[in-house]
């Protein structure tokens, strides 16, 4: 995919950090002299946008289930830090939603160094959870957290059903706490470490015990890994999941050529970035039609508006921004200000009318996924 409006850095298609590619035209096509493509003066139609935009004319709010956020940009879990870590470089209270690095009920320390190396369009990572543990984290990193007003998530894992049920109680009734996204890409080490998100079985048990211990909303999020994410986002549905977010890691790995042995210190790693981004536009938009009410947020390679307006557009009701914070600590911002100049600049007054507006009848069955819990009197 060609990058457009880059959330920072040069993208694959030569654009530099300021938006233009080599031939001197920006994101939003336009040559260095202010000329669109056709050869138009586009500077009225930019100052027309920006007007838009900054008259409130772009209704940016989204519903995701119960909850209701201002905008549909939030941070995506592992790639903001357990705190407000951000808020030096982006006022988080701005986003629609921070996602905490994912946490466990007691303290993990991760696997061993190295754990992340830079791919050719991404990043693999195998830093293995390494967190402080929720009550730690409930001391020492909620409170700066709560200050910034940023609407929070918590993203829980475990290694047993019982892992979770015991996160999830621990986090029911946080102030400050708007859901919990449950992830669910992690080793069963009940079922010979089989990843509870590669079984709609184990995914919905996992799902289904979290539910018993909160009454907070749960958004679930899912492998691509998998043969059919269809049949497990509908599992994680019917056991009271609010939402999905789609997708986590690619399976990856790197050699280290000299010492003739895998790179990471986990061994395989989780792709991330650019290279996944149409693998996540493919699984929500599978996942929009075999789940025509299902609530979806989309994250995998988000670095621009535009690739935000591609994930809502396959069948998305917000996107996460993860990857691209580590090469640019604003890049959440800055894909949520080119997800406004783009629907100003396209008469989009709705965010919301973007969410599935790619899709098109392809006469397949869908899914059916039983309700689990009415949540919407909360």
């Amino acid at each position: 995919m060609i990058r457009r409006d880059s959330a920072g850095g040069s993208g694959a298609g030569g654009q530099d950090a300021g938006g233009q590619d080599a031939g001197g035209r920006d994101a939003g096509g336009q040559d260095a002299g202010g000329r669109d493509a056709g050869g138009q003066d586009a500077g009225g139609r930019i100052r027309r946008a920006w007007q838009a935009v900054r008259s409130g004319e772009v209704d940016l709010s989204c519903e995701l289930g119960s909850v209701r956020l201002a905008n549909p940009v939030m941070t995506a879990s592992g790639t903001a830090g357990h705190g407000d870590e951000l808020e030096a470089y982006v006022p988080l209270g701005a986003l629609g939603a921070v996602v905490v690095k994912s946490l466990s009920s007691e303290p993990w320390p991760g696997n061993p160094a190295p754990r992340v190396h830079q791919t050719a369009s991404g990043m693999l990572n195998s830093v293995g959870l390494q967190g402080p543990g929720i009550e730690a984290w409930i001391h020492n990193e909620l409170p700066a957290l709560v200050a910034t007003g940023a609407r929070l998530v918590v993203s829980i894992w475990g290694r047993r059903i019982n892992d979770y049920s015991a996160a999830a109680a621990m986090i029911d009734g946080l102030t400050g706490v708007t859901a919990i996204e449950v992830n669910v890409s992690c080793p069963n080490v009940e079922d010979r470490s089989r990843m509870f998100a590669h079984s709609a079985s184990a995914t919905g048990e996992v799902v289904a015990a979290v539910q018993e211990r909160t009454g907070l909303p749960l958004w679930v999020k899912l492998s691509p890994n998998v043969a059919d994410i269809c049949e497990i986002a509908g599992a994680a549905l019917g056991a009271g999941a609010e939402a999905v977010t789609l997708v986590n890691t690619v399976f990856g790995m790197a050699i280290d050529l000299d010492r003739r042995r895998p790179l990471l210190g986990g061994t395989g790693g989780g792709l991330s970035g650019p290279a996944i981004h149409p693998v996540a536009v493919r699984a929500v938009y599978d996942v929009r039609a075999a789940l025509p009410d299902v609530v979806i947020i989309g994250v995998g390679g988000v670095s621009c508006g535009e690739d935000a307006v591609e994930l809502l557009m396959a069948g998305a009701n917000a996107v996460q921004v993860g990857t691209a914070t580590f090469r640019d600590p604003r890049a959440p911002l800055r894909v949520l200000e080119g997800l406004e100049r783009w629907c100003a600049r396209s008469g989009v007054r709705k965010v919301a009318e973007l969410t599935g507006a790619a899709q098109v009848d392809t006469g397949v069955v869908p899914v059916q996924a039983h309700r689990g819990v009415d949540r919407s009197a909360r």
